[in-house]
């Protein structure tokens, strides 16, 4: 059974600036993107899905590094805050209106996720990150640091598998019609990973700048990869 390793205390310029961009962009794209499915081109898709795989860019930069410890800490950071939004946005909407707001309506219709959403989007969320995170720190050591491009694109192949198969079935089965389902599922998990692909560039050179201003490069040799905790 491997431990972590003791990590000498330091402070890090930018880890606290992308904790709060990684949270930003994932409170944002599940209660903003998550209820609206689009349709360009024939093709139908949740609108979420454009900005979501920003949340597994900075995850991938988290890990690659600061190391799967500390990326950790921020999946869990921001699973509390969807656990906040949901919490927040039921309150919030069963709050009887005021007799002159005529907007209730209009509310529900936005704000009105049921548990089934609220509980796959969690789910999902947890499963996917940590998947995404575990197999790049796995990767990372296996290539001795090399070929960035095959542990960001593996990663995300696996997490967003995971985020995608169990997101859409607790949330819209019986819902949705079996064929919108698929089809929506097909269209966003290849969304996503192209969508990561495409971003490979930009997560090389902010990769690189990281590494040279916070002097880390952190690789997950003999680290505790249970998600049950929030060590580094």
């Amino acid at each position: 059974m491997h431990r972590d390793l003791p990590r000498p205390a330091r402070s890090y310029k930018y880890y606290d600036l992308i904790t709060a961009a990684f949270v930003t962009v994932l409170l944002c794209s599940d209660i903003i993107g998550v209820t609206k499915v689009c349709s360009i081109a024939g093709y139908s898709f949740g609108a979420g899905v454009l900005f979501f795989p920003i949340s597994y860019l900075f995850g991938d930069i988290l890990t690659e590094v600061y190391g799967y410890a500390r990326s950790r800490r921020v999946i869990w950071a921001g699973f509390g805050g969807l656990i906040f939004a949901s919490f927040m946005s039921w309150g919030v909407r069963v709050l009887p209106p005021a007799p002159d707001w005529p907007h209730q309506a209009a509310y529900d219709v936005i704000f009105g996720q049921t548990p089934r959403i609220v509980l796959g989007s969690l789910m999902a969320f947890w499963a996917g990150e940590f998947a995404n995170s575990f197999v790049l720190a796995k990767l990372k050591v296996r290539t001795e640091g090399r070929f960035l491009w095959v542990r960001t694109i593996g990663s995300t192949i696996v997490g967003e598998g995971v985020d995608t198969l169990i997101f859409y079935p607790i949330a819209f089965y019986g819902y949705w019609m079996p064929g919108l389902m698929a089809r929506v599922m097909l269209a966003n998990y290849l969304i996503k990973v192209g969508w990561e692909t495409l971003a490979t560039p930009l997560t090389y050179k902010i990769v690189n700048l990281l590494k040279r201003a916070e002097r880390e490069d952190y690789y997950d040799r003999e680290t505790d990869f249970n998600p049950f905790t929030i060590r580094t």
